[in-house]
């Protein structure tokens, strides 16, 4: 049995991400991605415990940043989670992978449509949200980055008032930039850790 479950995840070759452009690290052009990858014939679902192991794809993964004034949410992993390989670690994420409930894969209305279901099922808030389409991310260095590519959107909030939906989001709320980036910056996974390197930019 998967250990998936049977699940379907969307995937684009690698070729089409290279075709855009390679990279490790982040790119502050994610529209250009995603209207190569959203297109008939280049993103497909595909079944997760094979797209795992298969870094001729690249898992797309929504990556949703929450920031109130100069502070960013960011929470600890618990073994409660399904990605064993990211446990103990801290993130800023929220987000995963885009499924056939969304939708068709090559539609961006999907794509917009798994975002929103992500957030939804991991935390709920309060208040307005401005939302801009942020970065793209990726780390071929190790082997969770191999197989994932990072669509990251940056929501800045009105309001602190948020909280957890999932038992693996634990310590949850906004952190400065300067702890982040300080006494709890070896602590976070890479993706988060990057988005940190961006923000700090700013």
């Amino acid at each position: 049995m998967s250990r998936y479950n049977g699940e379907q995840v969307l995937v684009v070759p690698r070729e089409a991400f290279e075709a855009v452009g390679a990279f490790n690290g982040v790119r502050l052009n994610p529209q250009d991605y995603l209207n190569a990858f959203l297109k008939p014939g280049v993103a497909h679902f595909m079944d997760r415990e094979l797209a795992e192991v298969s870094p001729q794809f690249k898992q797309i993964i929504a990556y949703a940043i929450f920031c109130h004034g100069n502070r960013v949410l960011a929470y600890s992993r618990t073994a409660k989670g399904n990605e064993a390989r990211l446990h103990d670690k801290w993130s800023l994420g929220i987000g995963g992978h885009i499924n056939p409930v969304d939708g068709l894969a090559e539609s961006l209305s999907t794509y917009l449509a798994g975002v929103e279901r992500e957030i939804r099922e991991e935390i709920t808030f309060s208040g307005t949200a401005q939302q801009q389409l942020y970065a793209v991310i990726n780390d071929d260095t190790n082997d969770v980055g191999s197989v994932h590519l990072g669509i990251v959107h940056r929501f800045d909030l009105d309001s602190e008032d948020v909280c957890a939906n999932e038992k693996a989001l634990d310590n949850l709320g906004f952190r400065d930039l300067a702890e982040l980036s300080g006494p709890l910056y070896e602590k976070l996974e890479t993706w988060s850790a990057i988005c940190v390197d961006a923000l700090k930019l700013q």
